[in-house]
This record gives structure tokens, sequence and C-alpha cells, in this order.
């Protein structure tokens, strides 16, 4: 019997301790950390709910579609920066397919008052020119709606303003915005959205996007044609102008050289 008690002593004294758990603030033990070290992460879903991103929980692939046709339209505006001072003054035609600016377009109009080009080819080239990024805004909007008009209006969100009017006035507000785009200090992408967003048909965006680039055209196509007609009519009478300013100039020291020697008299 004492032989039996010594071992069951030796095998109590002898066992493993179970590891001690920490307590908490309010006394409680806290759970053991899983093995190796890994700890839970936040949900699949919650990973991808970022401001920053156009879309609500986890992209599908319709979404980095349009995502990525965006990012390589601004890319592609960045490339052809280099070369838009050396196109506007020898080829305005094709600066203005390749980006639709507004230098492209005067000069074109300007090229075609002396009578390299027409203005109609301004007009055709225009189109391209201006359109060929707007349906992907159209389709953002169908994506994302709210949510892109408030990552592409920037910090002050401007595009809120036009988001509710469109709410409350729906086809009757957003349709003459579409046409007008061009003109309101909004960014235009913005606008896109909205109308993506509030359900208008691409074939009805796309015609009233053409009437807007039309107008916005056939407005700066007449400042460069009139330009010209200014330039010429300041490179006939230029000689006329400048004799007049020497003479007056002239005849201005003269008077003041006069008076001078007059108080010099007295």
């Amino acid at each position: 019997m004492p032989a039996q008690r010594s071992s069951t002593l030796d095998r109590r004294v002898n066992a493993p301790v179970p590891p001690a758990r920490s307590a908490g603030a309010d006394g409680q033990p806290i759970a053991a950390a899983p093995a190796g070290g890994a700890q839970a992460g936040p949900a699949p879903a919650r990973r991808w709910d970022d401001d920053r991103l156009p879309w609500a929980g986890r992209p599908r692939a319709v979404d980095i579609a349009c995502w990525a046709a965006i990012t390589l339209s601004g890319l592609y505006y960045l490339l052809l920066l280099p070369f838009r001072a050396e196109l506007v003054g020898t080829h305005p035609i094709v600066l203005e397919v390749l980006n639709g600016s507004t230098e492209a377009i005067v000069a074109g109009a300007a090229f075609a008052r002396v009578g390299h080009g027409t203005l109609l080819a301004v007009l055709l080239a225009a189109i391209p020119g201006l359109m060929k990024f707007d349906p992907l805004y159209w389709w953002a909007g169908t994506l994302w709606g709210e949510r892109a008009v408030a990552l592409l209006g920037g910090r002050r969100n401007r595009g809120q303003r036009y988001l509710t009017r469109a709410k409350r006035w729906g086809p009757k507000f957003t349709w003459p915005v579409i046409v007008l785009a061009p003109f309101l200090p909004v960014p235009n992408a913005v606008i896109y959205v909205i109308a993506g967003w509030a359900g208008v048909s691409l074939m009805t965006f796309l015609v009233l996007d053409l009437i807007g680039t039309m107008l916005w055209t056939g407005m700066l196509a007449g400042l460069g044609h009139r330009a010209v007609v200014a330039a010429q009519t300041v490179s006939r009478y230029g000689l006329w102008f400048s004799i007049a300013i020497i003479t007056l100039i002239i005849v201005s020291q003269v008077r003041s050289a006069r008076a001078a020697r007059g108080d010099a008299a007295r």
C-alpha cells in the first residue's frame, strides 16, 4: 500500500501543467490565438468595401473591365501630351481626331479659312475626337450609379447637385443636360455617368451627345474662323496702325520738349 500511494503521488507531482490564460481587464480569460499565429481577418465582402472604388463588395468581371477601360483612356490622353504642340500648328484635324482638344478645333477652323481644309472636316473630326470615350462613362453609370458620381465629382462632389435634379425631374432634366454638358462647369464624365444611372438608353445618349458635340464644335470653329478674319484685318492695316502710333509718339515728344524749353526761358 505505501508503494502504491508513493507512485500515485509521483504521477500528480510530475503531471504537465496546462498553460495559463491571460486575463483581460475585466478578469475574464482571453482565448488563445490560433495555431501558427494566424489572426482572423475581415470578411471577404468587407475587404472590398473602399470609398475609393466605385463598386461595393467584391468586383465582378464587368466592373474590372469598365474600370480598366476608363483608366486606359486617361493614359491615352497623357501619352498624347508631347505631340499636341506640334500637331496643332501643322495637322490640327489629326489632333482633333486624336483628342478633340479646343485648340485643335480652333486651329482647324483657322486653317479652313485660309484654304487648308474645310469646316465640314472640322465638324466631322470632332465626333471621334470628343465622343470616343463617352460611352464608357455612361456604362459606368449603369454599373455603379451614385458611387461613380461621388468618385468622379472630386472632393466637392460637384455632380451631386445634378444627380439630385435628375432624381427629381427625370428625363426633363437629364436629356437637356447631356446636350449642354460641354458648356457646363462640371466634368462631362459626371454628366454621362448620371445619364447611365438615370436609365437613358445608349442610343438616346449617343444622339444627345452628338447634338451637344456639334454645338460645342460649331462655336469653337466660329471663333477660329473669326480669329483669322481679325488677324487678316490687322495684317492689312497693320502698317498704317504702326505709322499712326509712331506719329503720336513723335508729336508727344516734340510737345514735351517745347514745353521744357519754354519753362527754361522763363
